[in-house]
Protein backbone atom coordinates (compact mmCIF):
# COMPACT_ATOMS: atom_id res chain seq x y z
CA UNK A 1 0.00 0.00 0.00
CA UNK A 2 2.77 2.48 0.85
CA UNK A 3 4.20 2.14 -2.65
CA UNK A 4 0.93 3.54 -4.03
CA UNK A 5 1.16 6.85 -2.19
CA UNK A 6 2.77 8.96 -4.91
CA UNK A 7 0.49 7.59 -7.63
CA UNK A 8 -2.61 8.17 -5.49
CA UNK A 9 -1.56 11.73 -4.77
CA UNK A 10 -0.79 12.43 -8.42
CA UNK A 11 -4.00 10.94 -9.75
CA UNK A 12 -6.02 12.84 -7.15
CA UNK A 13 -4.30 16.12 -8.07
CA UNK A 14 -5.07 15.43 -11.74
CA UNK A 15 -8.73 14.86 -10.91
CA UNK A 16 -8.46 11.42 -12.48
CA UNK A 17 -11.36 9.01 -11.96
CA UNK A 18 -9.55 6.24 -10.13
CA UNK A 19 -10.20 3.52 -7.59
CA UNK A 20 -8.41 1.70 -4.78
CA UNK A 21 -8.84 -2.10 -4.72
CA UNK A 22 -7.92 -4.51 -1.91
CA UNK A 23 -9.26 -7.85 -0.64
CA UNK A 24 -11.86 -7.99 2.12
CA UNK A 25 -11.96 -11.79 2.21
CA UNK A 26 -9.71 -14.45 0.65
CA UNK A 27 -9.65 -18.19 0.22
CA UNK A 28 -6.80 -20.12 -1.40
CA UNK A 29 -3.97 -18.54 -3.42
CA UNK A 30 -1.23 -19.81 -1.08
CA UNK A 31 1.18 -17.32 0.52
CA UNK A 32 0.24 -13.75 -0.34
CA UNK A 33 1.22 -10.21 0.43
CA UNK A 34 -0.88 -8.88 3.35
CA UNK A 35 -0.26 -5.36 2.04
CA UNK A 36 -1.30 -6.08 -1.55
CA UNK A 37 -3.43 -3.34 -3.13
CA UNK A 38 -4.14 -1.93 -6.57
CA UNK A 39 -4.94 1.47 -8.04
CA UNK A 40 -6.96 1.38 -11.25
CA UNK A 41 -8.27 4.30 -13.29
CA UNK A 42 -11.23 4.60 -15.62
CA UNK A 43 -9.02 3.85 -18.64
CA UNK A 44 -7.85 0.58 -17.15
CA UNK A 45 -4.36 1.66 -16.10
CA UNK A 46 -3.29 -0.36 -13.06
CA UNK A 47 -0.58 0.42 -10.51
CA UNK A 48 0.26 -1.89 -7.64
CA UNK A 49 0.27 -5.62 -7.04
CA UNK A 50 -2.72 -7.83 -6.32
CA UNK A 51 -2.56 -11.57 -7.10
CA UNK A 52 0.16 -10.99 -9.69
CA UNK A 53 -2.23 -9.06 -11.92
CA UNK A 54 -4.52 -11.98 -12.74
CA UNK A 55 -7.62 -9.89 -11.91
CA UNK A 56 -6.46 -6.49 -13.19
CA UNK A 57 -8.64 -6.44 -16.31
CA UNK A 58 -11.66 -7.70 -14.39
CA UNK A 59 -11.24 -5.07 -11.66
CA UNK A 60 -10.80 -2.33 -14.26
CA UNK A 61 -14.13 -3.36 -15.81
CA UNK A 62 -15.79 -3.41 -12.38
CA UNK A 63 -14.45 0.07 -11.63
CA UNK A 64 -15.74 1.40 -14.93
CA UNK A 65 -19.19 -0.03 -14.15
CA UNK A 66 -19.47 1.67 -10.76
CA UNK A 67 -22.45 3.99 -10.68
CA UNK A 68 -21.98 7.73 -10.20
CA UNK A 69 -22.01 8.68 -6.55
CA UNK A 70 -21.23 5.20 -5.29
CA UNK A 71 -18.43 5.07 -2.74
CA UNK A 72 -17.92 1.31 -2.67
CA UNK A 73 -18.28 -1.83 -4.74
CA UNK A 74 -17.48 -5.38 -3.63
CA UNK A 75 -16.51 -7.75 -6.45
CA UNK A 76 -16.22 -11.53 -6.32
CA UNK A 77 -13.22 -12.83 -8.26
CA UNK A 78 -11.78 -16.30 -8.64
CA UNK A 79 -9.03 -18.12 -10.48
CA UNK A 80 -8.73 -21.84 -11.27
CA UNK A 81 -5.70 -24.04 -10.88
CA UNK A 82 -4.57 -23.81 -14.51
CA UNK A 83 -4.87 -20.01 -14.61
CA UNK A 84 -3.06 -19.80 -11.27
CA UNK A 85 -0.10 -21.74 -12.64
CA UNK A 86 0.02 -19.47 -15.68
CA UNK A 87 -0.05 -16.39 -13.42
CA UNK A 88 2.66 -17.97 -11.20
CA UNK A 89 0.36 -18.09 -8.19
CA UNK A 90 0.88 -20.94 -5.75
CA UNK A 91 -2.68 -22.17 -6.24
CA UNK A 92 -6.14 -21.06 -7.28
CA UNK A 93 -8.50 -19.16 -5.04
CA UNK A 94 -11.33 -16.69 -4.68
CA UNK A 95 -11.61 -13.28 -3.07
CA UNK A 96 -14.00 -10.45 -2.37
CA UNK A 97 -12.39 -7.21 -3.52
CA UNK A 98 -13.40 -3.80 -2.19
CA UNK A 99 -13.26 -1.02 -4.77
CA UNK A 100 -13.45 2.58 -3.58
CA UNK A 101 -13.09 5.80 -5.56
CA UNK A 102 -9.93 7.64 -4.56
CA UNK A 103 -12.15 10.58 -3.61
CA UNK A 104 -13.70 8.40 -0.88
CA UNK A 105 -10.33 7.61 0.71
CA UNK A 106 -9.18 10.31 3.17
CA UNK A 107 -6.20 12.33 1.95
CA UNK A 108 -4.76 11.98 5.47
CA UNK A 109 -4.39 8.24 4.81
CA UNK A 110 -1.96 8.82 1.97
CA UNK A 111 -0.12 11.55 3.89
CA UNK A 112 0.49 9.35 6.93
CA UNK A 113 1.47 6.35 4.82
CA UNK A 114 3.91 8.54 2.93
CA UNK A 115 5.42 9.74 6.20
CA UNK A 116 5.98 6.13 7.31
CA UNK A 117 3.63 6.47 10.29
CA UNK A 118 1.85 3.54 11.87
CA UNK A 119 -1.72 3.96 10.69
CA UNK A 120 -4.95 2.03 10.08
CA UNK A 121 -7.96 2.65 7.88
CA UNK A 122 -11.37 1.66 9.21
CA UNK A 123 -14.04 1.39 6.51
CA UNK A 124 -17.71 0.94 7.44
CA UNK A 125 -19.36 -0.69 4.47
CA UNK A 126 -22.90 -1.07 3.20
CA UNK A 127 -22.21 -3.09 0.07
CA UNK A 128 -25.86 -3.34 -1.01
CA UNK A 129 -26.21 0.43 -0.99
CA UNK A 130 -22.81 0.90 -2.62
CA UNK A 131 -21.74 3.11 0.25
CA UNK A 132 -18.69 3.19 2.50
CA UNK A 133 -17.19 5.65 4.96
CA UNK A 134 -13.49 5.44 5.81
CA UNK A 135 -11.69 6.96 8.77
CA UNK A 136 -8.01 7.04 9.68
CA UNK A 137 -6.76 5.61 12.97
CA UNK A 138 -3.24 6.50 14.08
CA UNK A 139 -1.13 4.10 16.11
CA UNK A 140 -0.70 6.77 18.79
CA UNK A 141 -4.44 7.44 19.15
CA UNK A 142 -6.52 4.25 18.87
CA UNK A 143 -10.29 4.53 19.60
CA UNK A 144 -11.84 2.28 22.25
CA UNK A 145 -14.56 0.75 20.05
CA UNK A 146 -14.31 -2.76 18.52
CA UNK A 147 -12.83 -1.52 15.25
CA UNK A 148 -10.34 0.68 17.06
CA UNK A 149 -9.26 -2.15 19.32
CA UNK A 150 -8.77 -4.44 16.34
CA UNK A 151 -6.78 -1.74 14.55
CA UNK A 152 -4.58 -1.41 17.63
CA UNK A 153 -4.02 -5.17 17.79
CA UNK A 154 -3.02 -5.32 14.14
CA UNK A 155 -0.73 -2.32 14.45
CA UNK A 156 0.94 -3.89 17.49
CA UNK A 157 2.13 -6.84 15.38
CA UNK A 158 4.38 -4.44 13.41
CA UNK A 159 3.30 -6.19 10.19
CA UNK A 160 0.60 -5.16 7.70
CA UNK A 161 -2.71 -6.86 8.38
CA UNK A 162 -6.39 -6.78 7.50
CA UNK A 163 -9.55 -8.01 9.16
CA UNK A 164 -13.27 -7.92 8.46
CA UNK A 165 -15.60 -7.47 11.42
CA UNK A 166 -19.24 -8.41 10.92
CA UNK A 167 -21.88 -6.90 13.20
CA UNK A 168 -25.46 -5.71 13.34
CA UNK A 169 -24.61 -2.60 11.35
CA UNK A 170 -22.83 -4.49 8.59
CA UNK A 171 -19.20 -4.97 7.65
CA UNK A 172 -16.33 -3.01 9.17
CA UNK A 173 -13.07 -3.48 7.28
CA UNK A 174 -9.85 -2.77 9.18
CA UNK A 175 -6.52 -2.30 7.38
CA UNK A 176 -3.38 -1.70 9.42
CA UNK A 177 0.02 -0.58 8.22
CA UNK A 178 2.44 -0.29 11.14
CA UNK A 179 5.68 1.58 10.85
CA UNK A 180 8.39 -0.77 9.61
CA UNK A 181 10.70 -1.93 12.41
CA UNK A 182 13.70 0.33 12.89
CA UNK A 183 16.70 -1.48 14.37
CA UNK A 184 19.00 0.65 16.50
CA UNK A 185 22.29 -1.27 16.67
CA UNK A 186 24.51 -0.49 19.62
CA UNK A 187 28.08 -1.01 18.46
CA UNK A 188 30.03 -1.39 15.25
CA UNK A 189 31.88 -4.05 13.30
CA UNK A 190 31.10 -6.91 10.93
CA UNK A 191 28.04 -8.21 12.78
CA UNK A 192 26.52 -4.73 12.98
CA UNK A 193 26.97 -4.32 9.22
CA UNK A 194 25.35 -7.68 8.47
CA UNK A 195 22.41 -7.02 10.81
CA UNK A 196 21.88 -3.68 9.07
CA UNK A 197 21.94 -5.40 5.66
CA UNK A 198 19.53 -8.11 6.86
CA UNK A 199 17.16 -5.50 8.26
CA UNK A 200 17.16 -3.58 4.98
CA UNK A 201 16.50 -6.81 3.07
CA UNK A 202 13.34 -7.23 5.18
CA UNK A 203 12.21 -3.71 4.36
CA UNK A 204 13.11 -2.41 7.83
CA UNK A 205 15.21 0.57 8.78
CA UNK A 206 18.47 0.28 10.69
CA UNK A 207 21.02 2.59 12.28
CA UNK A 208 24.29 1.70 14.06
CA UNK A 209 25.00 4.00 17.01
CA UNK A 210 28.11 4.42 19.13
CA UNK A 211 27.04 6.42 22.18
CA UNK A 212 24.34 6.52 24.84
CA UNK A 213 23.18 9.95 23.63
CA UNK A 214 22.95 8.88 19.99
CA UNK A 215 21.11 5.67 20.88
CA UNK A 216 18.64 7.53 23.10
CA UNK A 217 17.96 10.06 20.36
CA UNK A 218 17.24 7.36 17.75
CA UNK A 219 15.06 5.30 20.11
CA UNK A 220 13.01 8.30 21.20
CA UNK A 221 12.59 9.67 17.66
CA UNK A 222 11.24 6.36 16.35
CA UNK A 223 9.56 5.14 19.50
CA UNK A 224 6.64 3.52 17.68
CA UNK A 225 8.94 1.39 15.49
CA UNK A 226 12.33 1.13 17.21
CA UNK A 227 14.03 -2.08 18.34
CA UNK A 228 17.34 -2.19 20.19
CA UNK A 229 20.11 -4.66 19.38
CA UNK A 230 22.97 -4.08 21.81
CA UNK A 231 26.24 -5.59 20.59
CA UNK A 232 28.67 -3.54 22.69
CA UNK A 233 30.00 -5.04 25.92
CA UNK A 234 30.99 -1.65 27.35
CA UNK A 235 29.13 -1.18 30.68
CA UNK A 236 29.19 2.59 30.20
CA UNK A 237 27.29 2.13 26.93
CA UNK A 238 25.17 -1.02 27.16
CA UNK A 239 23.59 -0.62 30.62
CA UNK A 240 22.32 2.99 30.27
CA UNK A 241 21.16 2.38 26.68
CA UNK A 242 19.22 -0.75 27.58
CA UNK A 243 17.73 1.08 30.57
CA UNK A 244 16.60 3.91 28.26
CA UNK A 245 15.02 1.46 25.80
CA UNK A 246 13.10 -0.25 28.59
CA UNK A 247 11.91 3.07 30.01
CA UNK A 248 10.64 4.11 26.57
CA UNK A 249 8.68 0.86 26.21
CA UNK A 250 10.63 -0.26 23.14
CA UNK A 251 9.00 -3.60 22.17
CA UNK A 252 12.18 -5.50 21.40
CA UNK A 253 15.38 -5.16 23.40
CA UNK A 254 18.13 -7.70 22.72
CA UNK A 255 21.69 -7.95 24.01
CA UNK A 256 24.60 -9.92 22.55
CA UNK A 257 27.09 -11.67 24.78
CA UNK A 258 28.06 -14.73 26.75
CA UNK A 259 26.06 -15.85 29.76
CA UNK A 260 28.72 -14.18 31.92
CA UNK A 261 28.27 -10.87 30.06
CA UNK A 262 24.49 -11.25 30.27
CA UNK A 263 24.71 -11.74 34.04
CA UNK A 264 26.96 -8.67 34.34
CA UNK A 265 24.46 -6.55 32.40
CA UNK A 266 21.64 -7.86 34.55
CA UNK A 267 23.39 -6.83 37.75
CA UNK A 268 24.18 -3.42 36.28
CA UNK A 269 20.57 -2.87 35.23
CA UNK A 270 19.24 -3.92 38.63
CA UNK A 271 21.69 -1.55 40.31
CA UNK A 272 20.49 1.27 38.04
CA UNK A 273 16.89 0.80 39.18
CA UNK A 274 15.46 -1.45 36.46
CA UNK A 275 12.76 -3.75 37.83
CA UNK A 276 12.68 -7.53 37.51
CA UNK A 277 9.56 -7.18 35.34
CA UNK A 278 11.40 -4.93 32.89
CA UNK A 279 14.46 -7.19 32.91
CA UNK A 280 12.24 -10.05 31.77
CA UNK A 281 11.66 -8.08 28.56
CA UNK A 282 15.35 -8.22 27.62
CA UNK A 283 16.31 -10.94 25.12
CA UNK A 284 19.78 -11.87 26.19
CA UNK A 285 21.63 -13.82 25.02
CA UNK A 286 20.09 -12.49 21.83
CA UNK A 287 18.62 -14.42 18.91
CA UNK A 288 16.70 -17.59 18.17
CA UNK A 289 18.33 -20.90 19.01
CA UNK A 290 19.18 -21.81 15.41
CA UNK A 291 22.68 -23.13 16.04
CA UNK A 292 24.13 -20.00 14.43
CA UNK A 293 27.92 -19.88 14.14
CA UNK A 294 28.89 -17.33 11.49
CA UNK A 295 28.17 -13.58 11.64
CA UNK A 296 25.61 -13.97 8.83
CA UNK A 297 23.84 -16.82 10.64
CA UNK A 298 23.89 -14.83 13.89
CA UNK A 299 22.34 -11.82 12.14
CA UNK A 300 19.64 -14.09 10.75
CA UNK A 301 18.91 -15.51 14.23
CA UNK A 302 18.68 -11.98 15.68
CA UNK A 303 16.37 -10.61 12.98
CA UNK A 304 14.23 -13.75 13.14
CA UNK A 305 13.78 -13.24 16.88
CA UNK A 306 12.80 -9.60 16.33
CA UNK A 307 10.23 -10.69 13.74
CA UNK A 308 8.79 -13.35 16.06
CA UNK A 309 8.61 -11.10 19.12
CA UNK A 310 6.98 -8.22 17.25
CA UNK A 311 4.47 -10.65 15.76
CA UNK A 312 3.62 -12.11 19.16
CA UNK A 313 4.85 -15.61 18.33
CA UNK A 314 6.23 -17.95 20.98
CA UNK A 315 9.62 -19.20 19.84
CA UNK A 316 12.70 -20.61 21.54
CA UNK A 317 15.42 -18.04 21.97
CA UNK A 318 18.94 -18.49 23.28
CA UNK A 319 17.70 -16.75 26.43
CA UNK A 320 15.48 -19.77 27.07
CA UNK A 321 18.23 -22.36 26.60
CA UNK A 322 20.74 -23.44 29.18
CA UNK A 323 23.47 -24.98 27.03
CA UNK A 324 26.75 -23.39 26.01
CA UNK A 325 26.65 -20.66 23.36
CA UNK A 326 28.41 -21.63 20.14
Amino acid sequence: MRELVETARRWTAEGRAAFLARPVAEQGFGPRDPAGALLVDARGECVGALYRGVFDAELAAEAAAMTAGATARVCDVSVGADEAVEAKLTCGGRAEILLQPLSAVPAEWWDLLGDGAGVALVTRLDAQAGHAVSEVVRAVDVPADDAGRRAGELLATRRPGRDALYGERGLVFVEAYPSAPYVVIGGAGELAEIIEAQALLLGWGACPVGSVAEAGKQLAARRDAACLVMLSHDPEFDVPTVRTALALGIPYVGTLGSRKTTARRREGLLASGVSEADLARVHGPIGLDLGARTPAETALAICAEILAVLGGHEVRGLRDSDGPLR
